[in-house]
């Protein structure tokens, strides 16, 4: 019992330490994003629109990675802005795949780059 206390706390401090990644996925709002990682709707994520993304409520809640094996990596601040202008920058309408680069710490990254692929 005091091994598997043992596995399980150190289990739980891994998934805490942050680390260097490269994300890739397709790129939606929270707002709109929480159903489809919810499910992890590949479809519907590749289908939202660069349009919907950029509405005042969609940007105000900020914006996550939807990856190909379902997880749903959230972005910080400094990486709500960047995707943001990678958005405004951007000439494609939907199917916004993109590569985070940055520290993640279990289902977050602290963003230092966005690419649109």
């Amino acid at each position: 019992m005091k091994t598997l206390a043992r596995l399980a706390l150190v289990g739980g401090l891994l998934g805490c330490m942050a680390y260097a990644a490269d994300v890739e996925g397709v790129l939606v709002d929270r707002a709109c994003g929480a159903k489809m990682a919810s499910s992890n709707d590949q479809k519907a994520a590749a289908g939202h629109t660069r349009e919907c993304a950029l509405m005042p409520n969609c940007t105000k809640s900020g914006y996550g990675v939807l990856t190909a094996d379902g997880h749903y990596v959230i972005l910080d601040a400094a990486g709500n802005t960047k995707a943001e202008a990678a958005l405004k920058a951007s000439k494609k309408t939907d199917d916004m795949k993109v590569t985070v680069s940055g520290t993640q710490t279990g289902d977050n990254i602290a963003v230092k780059s966005i690419k649109i692929m």
